[in-house]
């Protein structure tokens, strides 16, 4: 019996052994078709098209203890200290909010605690196919903490709301965190979400997010992924909006943490939506990187606009799939996207698959990829003018990253953003 198949069976015996009567009907329902669906396929593998480039099997191998506690606070205050961000600040340790969150017209509240309600029966795990996404399945079967944010009809939230989670890895841990993000009618909100890793041990997050972005509303979501290299990320995010509503997200992956995989899905469901994805992986070291994006445009005058960016460096591998989907009622739609990458060593990869698939006639529809090195002669150019060979490749760098950085509509997490580019690129070269 192999470490993989014994980890398996530990999530099918704890699914089977776990407290199943403070859950309402629609949930087991949901809980109980999502653990089929897992116990059905177990873990990815390579000989799927989804994970053909992205081994999860030796990332499974640790004896992870599958419940942990709350996180430690030790040397919290330092590590999620964006420097002049004037946000709300929400703190989960190890997937658990604690402690009160007052914010205008905002609710944050614990998901145990919104779940003793029906309220959220229209959202949560409605637009997941847990069927095809194995470790979605997973989460969503076995869930335990997370938070709902929602925000009030006709509310415009003042300031962003900072979500830190803190993880403590002084043991082996699998953690399954659960987010639930909802902009109801004519609101706007911005979530800005980084982590703090206490302790050296591997530590695996199964993290799954929902944002349900209502008619004329506008969600914002940022997600800085900059974690040591104990850290096993693997991040599904569904986005749904509704009738003219904007949703924009921001993914930044820095090194080092080992494991990097997201899968980012948006559903286009209403006319006159608009959707903007900007991505930017700087990845080093022997680090993993994988980004698959799916964007759903199911009615008809929609927008999408996909731009994500690579950096690889030593042996580090990158990976991006992206898919726009126009389905047969979706005329008059405008779809695009980008992915481009500069390998900066001769042992680093990258494998790109942007796609398109449209079955409506009347669209202008686009996506392209480019693998390539930094411009010799542009570095030559600055060499010649008295500036360092590293200096050099870091202003490259930066104007390389500038499309993607330059998007961010908070200034705070810009300037934040392009100096750990900045910081990263050196110490590499050191």
């Amino acid at each position: 019996m192999t470490t993989t198949t014994s980890l398996y069976d530990q999530f099918i015996a704890l699914y089977r052994d776990r407290e199943t009567t403070q859950d309402e009907d629609w949930l087991k329902s949901i809980r109980e078709t999502a653990f089929e669906a897992f116990a059905a396929k177990d873990f990815p593998t390579i000989k799927l098209e989804d994970w053909r480039f992205t081994n999860i099997t030796p990332f499974l191998k640790e004896d992870f203890h599958l419940r942990p506690g709350a996180a430690s606070l030790h040397g919290l205050r330092d590590a999620v200290h964006i420097p002049s961000l004037d946000a709300y600040e929400v703190v989960l340790k190890n997937g658990m909010l604690n402690e009160d969150v007052s914010i205008p017209g905002v609710k944050v509240v614990p998901l145990r605690t919104a779940l003793k309600s029906n309220n959220l029966q229209p959202y949560l795990g409605r637009y997941i196919h847990t069927a095809k996404y194995p470790f979605a399945a997973l989460n969503t079967a076995l869930f335990e903490n997370g938070i709902v944010i929602e925000a009030d009809k006709n509310v415009v939230c003042d300031k962003p709301i900072h979500i830190t989670h803190v993880y403590n890895a002084e043991e082996a841990v699998f953690i399954q965190p659960r987010i639930l993000i909802i902009a109801h009618k004519s609101s706007k909100i911005q979530i800005v979400e980084s982590l703090v890793v206490i302790g050296d041990k591997p530590l695996f997050i199964n993290k799954v997010t929902e944002c349900y972005i209502a008619e004329n509303a506008q969600a914002d979501q940022y997600n800085l992924q900059i974690a040591p290299a104990n850290t096993h990320l693997v991040n599904f995010m569904q986005a749904v909006q509704q009738s003219n509503s904007l949703y924009n997200n921001y993914t930044y992956s820095l090194p080092h943490a080992a494991l990097i995989r997201n899968n980012l899905h948006v559903d286009l469901n209403g006319v006159n939506t608009e959707s903007h994805l900007y991505g930017l992986y700087l990845a080093g070291g022997t680090q993993l990187t994988d980004n698959h994006t799916i964007v759903n445009h199911l009615f008809p005058n929609c927008q999408s606009n996909e731009l994500y960016k690579g950096v690889l460096l030593d042996e580090a591998r990158g990976v991006f799939s992206g898919r726009i989907y126009v389905h047969q009622d979706a005329q008059k739609t405008n779809a695009f996207q980008q992915n481009n990458n500069i390998l900066l060593s001769n042992k680093a990869t990258v494998d790109s698959k942007p796609q398109l698939e449209i079955f409506a006639d009347d669209v202008k529809c686009s996506h392209g990829s480019t693998v390539g090195s930094l411009n010799k002669e542009a570095l030559f150019y600055l060499q010649s003018r008295g500036i360092g060979e590293i200096a050099a490749r870091n202003l490259l760098v930066r104007a390389f990253a500038f499309d993607v950085t330059n998007k961010i509509q908070i200034p705070a997490i810009r300037e934040y953003v392009e100096k750990l580019i900045t910081r990263k690129m050196a110490e590499a070269y050191d």
